[in-house]
């Protein structure tokens, strides 16, 4: 053929032969590439930045910074590989098993023994806070033995498989309090608790009927549940449209968290012990404590401190524990120690009561002025002194200062976010730029676009087998919003080196928290159903191995969850050959879509 094209073109003969062929090549490509589904435009919505978003918003138009091209244009065509060098590249990495007792349920920042076992004080809680190991985890985690695909969602609030998270301790440990009760197969959870004496809906109800104007689900949407236990509290809220990050360290009480995640309530592993909650200031409604074992008065009141900081102005601490209903000795100077700091700290009690079980609760109320904090005859505790709150929580000691309560642009007070559910979509409070705003608005309808053209049904993922969903670069949370209407909760992560947004997530009524992705996330293993990763890979592989953060991904996600990221193609052609190394099936789509799925995979050999 070369050499007949090449006598056309030396003697001119058949010029119309030529124009023809030339016109079945044009028809060729354009009927290719109207097989092609539609893409998506692409662009960056959260650039690397050291700036607050309250001081430079982000652009939503920002070009990525590798590969550069034109954003509105479609993206480069992905290289298709032959199955054979797929292979070939996927053998490149030779993972093992992690072997050990403990290697089932891992968590390399909260296991590292031979940190924990360095310290030199425990007093403050500091072996349960975060301990990263210089290196990265090399291998893999085994899966339990007769580890199975997860008891869906409602269904998994009361009932788990108990061979999913076999430990026992708890059964035996709180059998009198009704936590978690082993039944055949299952572990079921009958809704009580240490305070819940009559179940933790009563205990709700008897929360709101204390204080009327809580309104759940609609003043009250983001709650903070302290020493959570299994999460129940938190569960059962969820049917009053409220949504509680619910926490506890990992300690004696075996699993606890665990529990709750595999039951699908949102919670993570955490500890008031030295350092600051990864949370931004006045992101929750409410902070609640039941019997959670935090000495709140400790350290000259710091553990409170921190809940003011965290806790939104007008926001309530809800507390019931034994010093509010006890009069014995040793109470009652807790409660004497609580009034005095409490009275420092401005908050004033807006309602107190005991249950049908004799179970009291005091709600105090943070203030919505400053006036009472300029009117103190003591400034003790003292104001915190203004500066860039960017990420000021992460590895962040504990303050002995109170946070001064937050100003819009105007110097005004930041007002309470809109009722739920107008808030998810109404103008955040902490959105302080009007160029910040709109951006805002444009995030969420890109996201409205991509989730219902793209997501739910082009990426063939089975959205009836997803309960837990993390948003591994959430920014504005636009994810999380377009899911809204789905039967999932969204843990959305901030990380630490990209545009410091949490404020605005949770002003939005939703949760997350901040994260360095160069270091493992508080979570037990195959804990999540889905990760979601937008453009969050070229600016991880800045400062540790791609390799590495995959390797935390396959350790948070559970067999037969999904990966979806949406990214360059050049970090999607980094990222196939890594997950079929560790045998995940993997798809593109629309050329810049890659959907993961782990296997139950693992290796036999161990490291």
């Amino acid at each position: 053929m070369g050499i007949i094209g090449e006598e056309f073109f030396k003697e001119r003969k058949y010029p119309f032969i030529l124009t023809l062929l030339g016109l079945f090549f044009f028809v060729g490509v354009l009927i290719f590439t109207n097989t092609t589904n539609t893409t998506i435009s692409t662009f960056n919505p959260f650039v690397l930045s050291s700036n607050n978003v309250q001081n430079q918003p982000p652009s939503l138009l920002d070009p990525l910074p590798a590969p550069q091209h034109d954003h509105h244009a479609p993206p480069p065509a992905i290289t298709n590989q032959s199955q054979q060098q797929q292979e070939k590249e996927a053998v490149l990495i030779d993972w093992k098993l992690c072997k050990g007792p403990l290697a089932v349920d891992y968590i390399p920042c909260l296991d590292n023994w031979e940190a924990i076992k360095a310290l030199k004080s425990r007093k403050h809680m500091e072996h349960r806070e975060r301990h990263c190991p210089q290196n990265s985890l090399k291998c893999l985690l085994p899966l339990p033995k007769g580890y199975r695909f997860p008891v869906p969602w409602p269904k998994s609030r009361d009932m788990i498989w108990y061979d999913n998270v076999p430990h026992p301790k708890l059964v035996e440990y709180k059998k009198d309090q009704h936590w978690v009760v082993k039944s055949g197969e299952y572990l079921v959870f009958p809704g009580g608790g240490t305070q819940f004496k009559d179940g933790v809906d009563h205990y709700i109800q008897f929360m709101e009927e204390t204080l009327p104007k809580i309104q759940w689900g609609k003043h009250i949407r983001v709650v903070l549940d302290v020493g959570c236990g299994v999460a129940s509290f938190g569960g059962y809220l969820l049917d009053k449209n409220v949504i509680t990050m619910s926490f506890a360290p990992k300690d004696e009480h075996e699993a606890q968290i665990q529990f709750a995640l595999e039951r699908g309530i949102p919670a993570t592993l955490s500890v008031i012990g030295t350092q600051k909650l990864t949370f931004p200031d006045s992101a929750f409604d409410m902070i609640h404590c039941a019997r959670c074992r935090v000495h709140w008065e400790a350290d000259g009141g710091k553990p409170l401190y921190e809940l003011n900081r965290i806790l939104r102005p007008g926001g309530f601490f809800a507390w019931s524990a034994t010093p509010v209903y006890r009069d014995n000795e040793k109470d009652q100077q807790i409660w004497s120690v609580m009034v005095e700091i409490t009275k420092a700290m401005c908050w004033s009690v807006v309602a107190n009561g005991r249950d049908s079980a004799g179970i009291g609760l005091v709600i105090y109320q943070k203030p919505t002025s400053s006036s009472c904090y300029e009117n103190r005859k003591e400034k003790i505790p003292p104001l915190c002194e203004n500066k860039d709150s960017k990420n000021s929580s992460w590895y962040a000691k504990l303050d002995s200062c109170l946070t001064p309560l937050s100003v819009d642009g105007m110097g005004e007070l930041q007002s309470w976010p809109m009722p739920w559910p107008q808030r998810l979509n109404s103008k955040p409070p902490s959105l302080l730029d009007s160029d910040a705003t709109d951006e805002f608005y444009k995030d969420s309808k890109l996201w409205s676009q991509l989730v219902s053209d793209v997501y739910a049904e082009g990426l063939s993922i089975k959205w009836s087998s997803i309960r837990n969903v993390m948003d591994m670069n959430a920014g504005y949370a636009g994810f999380a919003s377009a899911l809204i209407d789905l039967p999932v909760w969204v843990m959305n992560v901030v990380p630490i080196d990209v545009w410091d947004t949490l404020s605005v997530i949770y002003d939005r009524g939703l949760i997350g928290m901040y994260h360095d992705w160069c270091e493992s996330f508080n979570t037990y293993p195959r804990t999540y159903d889905l990760l979601h990763s937008s453009f969050l890979f070229q600016y991880v592989e800045k400062r540790c191995d791609i390799v590495d953060v995959v390797a935390e991904i396959d350790r948070i996600l559970r067999p037969d969850g999904y990966l979806v990221v949406r990214d360059s193609l050049e970090i999607l052609n980094k990222l196939t050959p890594v997950l079929h190394s560790l045998h995940w099936s993997v798809s593109l789509h629309q050329n810049q879509f890659l959907v993961g799925k782990k296997s139950f995979w693992r290796p036999t050999a161990f490291e």
